[in-house]
Formats: structure tokens, sequence, C-alpha cells
């Protein structure tokens, strides 16, 4: 989860930290998270993209927890890479209590993933180069960050694992969304905003 400790005090949702950005960034550089557009889309994506695209990962990766012990441990003291091993089937029982991960509910979250996708792909049908326009804002920000989800970008903020070492059906539906063209654009910002 996202959180960032200011002058302002603790700021723990996304969306108040894009925020908090915006108020302190110079006008070209605003992602503007004011804008009543952009705050829709936002609200849209977090609503339906990011639950589904967790949900659908969590389940892909059940009994797998080499591969989620391999990256959930990036970065942390020596003690909790120990441990994880150990917790990891207590972690994994309360994910699915918590999200409600059932078989049933990973094919759903898959077509709302699906839905997702092709929505950004039709916005982007007629040549724009964002979601919205000419201008990369947090509605783009806000898709590229829940779509990493069932991406798997490589160059995403920490290592996650790549389709090689993932359970196939999974790696094959990670390859495929990253070949639609929302997938294709996420990856895009990427490689190409992340370095701004």
């Amino acid at each position: 989860m996202p959180v960032l400790v200011c002058e302002e005090g603790v700021l723990a949702e996304s969306a108040a930290i894009l925020a908090y950005a915006d108020r302190h960034a110079p006008p070209e550089r605003r992602l503007s998270a004011g804008d009543a557009d952009v705050a829709a889309l936002e609200r849209e994506l977090d609503e339906h993209l990011g639950p589904a695209g967790r949900l659908w990962m969590y389940h892909e990766l059940r009994g797998h927890g080499d591969v989620a012990a391999a990256y959930a441990t990036t970065g942390v003291p020596a003690w909790e890479q120990r441990m994880f091993p150990l917790a990891y089937p207590v972690i994994a029982r309360m994910i699915d209590r918590i999200l409600g991960v059932t078989p049933e509910a990973a094919g759903e979250a898959e077509r709302i993933v699906d839905a997702a996708f092709d929505g950004v792909a039709e916005r982007l049908a007629d040549g724009r180069p964002y979601l919205l326009g000419e201008r990369f804002t947090a509605a783009d920000l806000t898709f590229a960050a829940l779509a990493a989800a069932v991406l798997m970008p490589p160059r995403y903020g920490v290592p996650l694992p790549q389709p090689a070492e993932l359970p196939p059906a999974m790696a094959s539906r990670v390859l495929a969304w990253r070949d639609h063209p929302a997938g294709r654009f996420a990856l895009r910002c990427y490689d190409e905003e992340r370095r701004r």
C-alpha cells in the first residue's frame, strides 16, 4: 500500500498522494489529479481493475509459495525472509478469505480485467498517446499501476516474477495481456514515464 509521510501528515491513499504531488509540482509536471475526467477514470479503475487484477493474481499463485517467497521478501530483513515460508500458508488463507478468492471469483475477475483492458484499448484506438489525450495524467498512472498485478512489468519499482517463472496457465495469460493494446500501453508507461 502506498504511504507518504510529509509535512501535511501521513497520506495513505493513492489519490491523496497524487493530489499532494500535483500541489507541489510545476504546472507542466502535474498529473491533473483534481480534474473531474481524470478522477472519474481513476475511480472506475480503482473499483474494477484493481480488485479484479489482485484477486486473479492471488488465485493463480495459490500453491506456488516458492514464487511468492522469491518476490514478496525483496528488501526485507533477513529474519523476515526466513519467516516467510512458515507464515505463507496462513497469509495465503487470510488473503483468500479477505478477498474471497475462489475459482469462480477468479474467472469473474479475469473477465473484469479483460473488459477494463478492452475499454482502455477503445480509448486509445483513435491514436491519442494517453487515456485522456495528449498528456500523461493520474488516470494513466492509475491504469499502469493497477495493471501490474496481471502484467508483471519488468520495469516495476520492485522485481516481479516474469512469465518464465510463473505457472504455465498464468504465464500464458500474462503474455496475452502484455500483447493486448492496453497491456502494451501500460508497459510503455513503465518504460517511458518512470524515467520522468
